[in-house]
């Protein structure tokens, strides 16, 4: 596989990051799925050993390629330097996280190959006999992308890179719950989540596929039996007496990658407490206008009984959608200028069987798939409103959309790599909380209803930042905390002090641990990126005075494409 169709002493750094795009859709056809490319649509990764290291070889000669381009004259201009920063510090962070094995140990309830292939389905097209032939060879590759996912389990094992007991036990019932989650074929026998998909071609789909498509999708499914047995009986004991949190070296590996740069983590513990205090205060105030005397979580306990609520499942698909909708109208023209197909979010349901956040997916590079917004409901069917908009808000219009559609609508001045996989999810999710605190600043939660809730997702960020970091590095409680002051944080201390700070259900708050524990330094990102972003915005205010135009700041912040939270608030700040 080459890099670089030549090595032209012309080659600049955004041709550099657009050829490893290229090279990367050849080892990771989920990847050219999310970016429309047909024809990755019949195939899947190579998750084993080989297939990691045959990844990180990329990056590494990348970053030779690199040095060698940025000598060059014009890799100077802003767009290439910009460019060249984030292709630096994503596969540097990469490198970091592969050489010391991370990914041999990738057991998680929401990040792991095994969910990267079954939510790859879900973005195929199905639209024609082709598309539904092309889901066939995905199907029929299922067993391979997992064994090969297994075997970088076993050699993890065999060199002491153990996924977490907590993790590990959610894994194999969420195995469990694919593997049976179609429920019962004509035949009487049990269906998996893969055959239950396939069953989705009907007329004019061919009888003879359809057939095809109904055996790939039982051999798909026996593959997940497959591997739950495996993760239950031979890799959950051995990793039985594992600790679930991963200690401050590895910790510190994992915040690098997910947000773009070396955190002060004692410093960032401490301002995860300074915005819990301030939240605190904020929610108080509004609890008592929804039911004076009352504190905070017994008002949204109140609202979850006798708040403002959507009743049915397509009602609230629909209802979000036309959240979506509003915020589009008001916002276009007023604080953001947007382009026609950035215009267009549809909302989801979610598939069972996966985390019980909401998410959005992208649209695909020409958005013949538009962006998209999931709504998890695990059998709920009443949606009490106070829980949803600021959420939508965050998934949708004016969050995770804007900003990742607008790269793609630019990605004629960015790099392909800028547009599509260059992400950094403490800028992205930092994004979409700014993005909330945006709507609260126009006024678009103004009753007591929908303000508290916003608040609370707020509360939810900045405990995510106190236990996330407070466990996996057993910090201390500080003495001023109302919980346990003076005590190191556990993972049983940070689910009940969560619990005890959050209105989400028990098994929400679970699967939220559950997803710390196993992904270290991610649920971080949120409040720090979006205090980069706030620091952005009040340098370029600072710096413009009363010229600033907070429309046009908005526009060339969601243009410039992705960095790491260094590199973002640098960025920011120039616009």
């Amino acid at each position: 596989m080459s890099l670089m169709p030549e090595t032209s002493s012309t080659v600049l750094p955004r041709q550099v990051a657009d050829a490893y795009v290229d090279a990367l859709i050849e080892l990771d056809p989920i990847t050219g799925t999310y970016l429309g490319v047909k024809e990755s649509s019949g195939l899947l990764p190579d998750f084993s050993p080989a297939g990691q290291e045959a990844m990180a070889d990329l990056a590494r000669r990348t970053l030779g390629l690199l040095d060698e381009a940025e000598r060059r004259p014009g890799a100077e201009d802003e767009a290439e330097r910009r460019c060249a920063r984030l292709l630096r510090e994503r596969l540097d962070a990469q490198l970091i996280v592969h050489d010391a094995g991370e990914g041999l140990c990738a057991v998680s309830n929401l990040r792991s190959p095994a969910h990267s292939v079954r939510i790859s389905f879900t973005v195929l097209p199905t639209e024609t006999e082709e598309d539904w032939t092309a889901v066939a060879q995905r199907l029929r590759a299922v067993p391979a992308a997992l064994e090969g996912y297994r075997a970088s389990l076993a050699l993890g094992l065999e060199r002491g890179m153990l996924g977490g007991p907590r993790a590990t036990a959610t894994f194999v019932g969420q195995l469990t719950e694919w593997a049976g989650a179609g429920g019962t074929g004509e035949d009487g026998e049990p269906r998996g989540w893969f055959e239950e998909f396939a069953s989705g071609a009907d007329e004019p789909v061919a009888k003879e596929l359809r057939a095809e498509l109904a055996a790939a999708g039982a051999v798909a499914d026996r593959a997940v039996a497959g591997l739950r047995d495996w993760m239950r009986d031979v890799y959950a004991p051995a990793v039985a007496g594992a600790p679930d949190t991963v200690g401050r070296e590895r910790y510190r590996r994992w915040s690098r990658f997910f947000n773009g740069t070396d955190l002060d983590l004692d410093q960032a513990y401490a301002y995860g407490w300074s915005e819990y205090h301030r939240l605190l205060g904020e929610m108080r105030g509004e609890a008592e206008r929804i039911l004076p005397g009352a504190g905070p979580w017994e008002a949204l306990a109140h609202l979850d009984e006798h708040g403002t609520h959507i009743e049915g499942v397509d009602e609230v698909q629909a209802w979000l959608q036309q959240l979506m909708d509003e915020a589009i109208k008001s916002l276009d023209g007023t604080h953001f200028e947007l382009a026609d197909r950035v215009r267009r979010v549809e909302s989801r349901i979610a598939p069972p069987g996966g985390a019980a956040a909401p998410y959005y997916t992208g649209p695909s590079e020409d958005f013949s798939r538009p962006g998209r917004t999931w709504l998890p409901v695990d059998g709920q069917t009443r949606f009490p409103v106070y829980d949803l908009v600021s959420t939508w808000y965050h998934e949708g219009v004016p969050g995770h959309h804007l900003q990742i559609a607008q790269w793609a609508h630019v990605a004629d001045r960015l790099s392909r790599y800028q547009a599509t996989i260059g992400k950094v999810s403490a800028n992205t999710e930092g994004w979409a909380l700014y993005a909330e605190r945006l709507m609260d600043e126009l006024g678009f939660l103004g009753d007591a209803e929908r303000r508290l809730g916003y608040l609370d997702g707020q509360m939810m960020r900045a405990c995510r930042v106190i236990v996330d970091i407070g466990m996996h590095l057993e910090l201390e409680i500080p003495a001023d905390s109302p919980f346990h002051p003076g005590e190191r944080w556990t993972p049983e201390l940070a689910q009940e002090f969560f619990q005890r700070h959050s209105s989400r259900p028990p098994a929400f708050v679970e699967s939220e641990m559950t997803r710390y524990l196993s992904m270290p330094g991610q649920a971080i990102g949120y409040k720090l990126g979006e205090r980069a972003w706030l620091l952005g915005r009040a340098n370029a205010q600072a710096a413009h005075g009363e010229a600033f135009d907070a429309k046009a700041w908005h526009m060339a912040a969601l243009s410039q494409g992705p960095l790491g939270l260094d590199d973002l608030v640098d960025e920011l700040s120039r616009l």
